[in-house]
């Protein structure tokens, strides 16, 4: 086996990292999500439901097929936290509208994942913004507008298995830098 360069541990440990991270955050997601007794889906679908929205971009923006937003709806109406109506501007389309409960469940969601949340928990304001621009930089934040990936057999989901099932093991190892335990910072530009 060759030997990797510093660079490509660095890249390796940070693969580590985002696993473990991402591995936590699926963990707090289901961990709340039983804790107010609804699917971890629905808190997903819940935090992009500012407004009425058109099923057909709840789905685009949640990256699924629209027969899961079908069931997503279903589920939100069940649990009596949105109801479908029609657009005003193409009866149609339907829409999905947060109840009042819904909206206030909607609220402590997000205050209960805002206290969760591992960069509120360990980074300033500062550092949190850096953060952001660096996530961003890396992926641009999704649109309304984006295509629905399910073209073909594997979509988001399968991906997201495929990459926990490869990467989420390399989160429980130590680092892989030979006896660092700690990432450099980087160096001044």
């Amino acid at each position: 086996m060759g030997t990797r360069s510093d660079e490509d541990l660095l890249d390796l440990e940070i693969l580590d990292g985002v696993a473990g991270l991402f591995a936590r955050l699926v963990a707090e997601g289901e961990e709340l999500a039983k804790a107010f007794g609804i699917p971890a889906f629905v808190i997903k679908a819940m935090h992009m439901l500012d407004t009425p929205l058109a099923m057909k971009d709840l789905g685009r923006r949640m990256h699924c097929d629209p027969s899961f937003i079908t069931g997503i709806a279903d589920t939100l109406e069940r649990h009596g936290l949105a109801a479908r109506e029609s657009d005003p501007g193409d009866r149609r389309v339907k829409r999905l509208v947060l109840t009042p409960a819904g909206a206030e469940l909607k609220q402590r969601l997000e205050d209960e994942i805002l206290a969760r949340s591992p960069w509120r928990q360990a980074l300033s304001p500062d550092e949190r913004a850096s953060l952001l621009a660096l996530v961003r930089k890396m992926s641009p934040p999704l649109s309304a507008t984006a295509d629905c990936p399910f073209d073909d057999a594997e979509g988001p989901a399968e991906e997201v298995r495929n990459f926990l099932a490869t990467a989420a093991p390399l989160a429980a190892q130590p680092a892989r830098r030979q006896g660092r335990d700690q990432v450099p910072a980087p160096a001044a530009q």
